[in-house]
């Protein structure tokens, strides 16, 4: 097949990383191509990435939007644009999971003004979507072949889902109006003028600084790099060579942890891993691994060319030359950066009235923590919750219900433990409230905390008295998810006598380390006035596929014991949280729905509106205890305070049935 050969070429997103690299690359090789570049300017663009493409005569930038059909149609026809190289987009992943319709805005939507303005034009020859290795999702940990151009999309994450989502566009104007498409789908990038929220250049900026380089989780997962110019030139082999209709992988085998990458900067800068390396709280599903195949590519001739020892220390050359190129980037640096995404370097602060001061900006660009716009009337109080406990389940449906309910919120990036981060959460994030759904609990049960104390006792002692102390000192109320897996059944409280724990008896059951450091915490925090502690037990919901749900665990047991205890129907008692918080309730709380539920009895359930053939068989307590680690609390909470301050409030067993049951119903009963 002859090589294809442009004429004018739209580069969208090029004063960004990327594209601004094959844009110069082009500009530079092809003198000959006009090159048309569109870019808005976001927070992780630069003008200065294009300077060596400026005093061609040939080459041309345009300020504006893809989103806006009037400006990309006007460009196709005055340009007369054959060819379009599409890298406008949101790429951040810690960015999509606060502000993800701005990442559907710019991704898909974006991509489909492109497309249909295409479509509409007729003069286009070659579409070339820049898409990336993520919307394969993530990689098995022992597969020894990479994603291949025809393997299934599973996105994982907001952006990675938008991708996928504009994937889907692409091919279907290919397939309906005949468009000459093209996909490819990349590895990590790195090297100059790369924007600091991505890893390598966060991390050298940090190191330069002297400051310790932040680890989601553990380090363990894996990614694959290429060296940007490695990148630029494998587009100019697609853009010539590349067959329409074809996905093509931009790739390397060579994979490095996340940890290890860490090690190497320390190694550039002589500085010690063991000090300057720290763990903080992981993203939502990080995925572990990105591995593809990237033959097809090399069979149009393309192959990479930097190792990664030099293209690392290329990279840290050109920061260290040029420190100053992006502006103020202490935002970006955070563990958890969270950037507002705003074009033309303006910066927008809310003040506690509500309304908006814009401050421009000498910079390119400038990052702030995004606050969500309420539509509140101006009589009722404006709420806003920073919420701990994002990845748990618990802290998860609280999000939810909070977006149901339109009250803006935020999950705290710090680390329980770590003052300082928990100050800087509530600085930035400015909240009316804080939720503490955050805890550890043990996976997959509470046996885990039996052999690792002092992690268990560092978050659920030391973190949340933390928190309670940072709240305090801002004037803040904090709701604290707790447990009621601090009380058994005594000769006061027998089984089955409907005499239940109340919310000022003092524990009396030890028999787990998981329920000594809640009973410990809980004792302390009776000392803070602004802490309302709710104490879940045996949490249940809807969603009968979580595996943190009781029914679940129950249903998947060989065999179970039956005990009535009290239990929390999560659908109809998270709600009921949010209430307690806009009333400023505090003390302790027997968060359980009235009354007991036995196992049995909640099975039966399970096989009148689920599965009838469900069998299940009983153990004793005894035979119980040959089978686990540490004990497991049975008891009965009165709920009296909490039915009186919310009479609507459900029995146990009813609430299951509306909230949990009837919901999920497969049978005719």
């Amino acid at each position: 097949m002859a090589p294809y050969k442009p004429q004018n070429i739209l580069i969208t997103g090029a004063a960004g990383f990327i594209a601004s690299h094959v844009a110069n690359r082009l500009v530079r090789s092809y003198p000959d191509y006009k090159i048309v570049v569109l870019d808005k300017l976001d927070y992780c663009s630069n003008m200065k990435n294009l300077l060596p493409s400026q005093s061609s005569p040939k080459y041309k930038f345009v300020k504006g939007d893809i989103a806006s059909a009037d400006l990309v149609n006007y460009l196709l026809i005055t340009e007369s644009i054959d060819t379009i190289m599409h890298f406008a987009a949101q790429t951040h992943v810690d960015n999509s999971f606060g502000n993800s319709f701005e990442f559907t805005k710019n991704n898909i939507y974006g991509t489909h003004v492109l497309l249909e303005a295409c479509k509409v034009s007729g003069g286009v020859r070659r579409f070339i979507h820049v898409s990336t290795d993520e919307v394969y999702g993530e990689t098995d940990e022992d597969a020894v072949v990479g994603n291949h151009e025809a393997s299934q999309l599973l996105p994982t994450n907001p952006y990675s889902a938008t991708k996928a989502g504009a994937e889907m566009l692409v091919m279907a104007y290919g397939r309906s109006y005949g468009l000459p498409v093209i996909t490819t789908r990349g590895n990590n990038v790195y090297g100059p003028n790369q924007f600091p929220e991505k890893l390598i250049p966060k991390f050298i900026l940090l190191a330069m600084r002297g400051k310790p380089l932040p680890i989601h989780g553990d380090g363990s997962n894996v990614r694959s790099y290429l060296y940007c110019e490695d990148v630029a030139e494998a587009f100019e082999v697609i853009l010539h060579r590349g067959e329409v209709g074809h996905v093509y992988n931009i790739g390397t085998k060579k994979e490095r942890r996340v940890i290890d990458v860490a090690k190497d900067i320390c190694k550039l800068f002589n500085m010690d891993p063991e000090t300057n390396i720290q763990f903080v709280e992981n993203r939502p599903f990080n995925d572990q691994r990105y591995f593809l195949d990237d033959e097809k590519l090399k069979d149009l001739g393309w192959s990479e060319r930097t190792i990664w020892e030099e293209g690392l220390k290329k990279t840290m050359e050109w920061y260290i030359s040029n420190p100053d190129w992006w502006g103020d980037v202490t935002g970006a640096l955070l563990p958890h950066p969270r950037m507002l995404m705003m074009p033309g370097g303006i910066e927008r602060h809310l003040d506690e009235s509500g309304s908006s001061e814009v401050l421009e900006n000498s910079h390119q660009s400038k990052m702030v923590v995004p606050t969500a716009k309420s539509s509140n009337p101006p009589n009722k109080p404006v709420l806003k919750f920073l919420i701990y406990g994002r990845t748990g389940w618990i802290g998860g449906l609280l999000g939810k219900l909070c977006e149901k309910q339109g009250i803006s919120y935020e999950y705290g990036m710090g680390r329980l433990e770590n003052r300082s981060q928990l100050l800087a959460d509530i600085q930035a994030v400015k909240p009316t409230h804080v939720f503490n759904a955050a805890g550890v609990t043990g996976r997959p049960n509470v046996d885990w905390c039996e052999s690792h104390k002092t992690e268990t006792i560092r978050t659920n002692v030391t973190g949340t008295l933390t928190l309670a102390d940072v709240c305090r000192d801002n004037g803040l109320l904090m709701m604290n998810f707790a447990t009621g897996c601090i009380f058994e059944y005594d000769a006061a409280h027998p089984e089955g006598s409907g005499i239940g724990f109340k919310e000022e008896d003092i524990p009396n059951f030890a028999g787990s380390f998981y329920s000594k450091t809640k009973a410990m915490v809980e004792e302390l925090l009776k000392e803070y006035d602004n802490v309302c502690t709710l104490r879940v037990r045996m949490p249940i919901s809807s969603d009968l596929s979580n595996p943190r749900n009781f029914i679940t665990k129950i249903s998947r047991y060989n065999k179970v014991v039956n005990i009535p205890n009290s239990m929390t129907i999560l659908d109809e008692l998270l709600p009921i949280s949010i209430e307690m918080a806009k009333r400023n309730l505090r003390g302790i709380w027997n968060f359980t729905n009235p009354g007991v539920v036995s196992h049995n009895e909640i099975l039966e359930m399970y096989k009148k509106y689920i599965d009838p053939e469900f069998k299940w068989a009983n153990f004793t307590l005894e035979e119980q205890a040959k089978v686990i680690v540490a004990a497991r609390s049975n008891n009965e909470m009165d709920a009296t305070k909490l039915k009186t301050e919310f009479p609507e409030l459900l029995p146990i067993k009813e609430s299951l049935i509306k909230y949990v049951f009837e919901p999920n119903k497969k049978t005719s009963a």
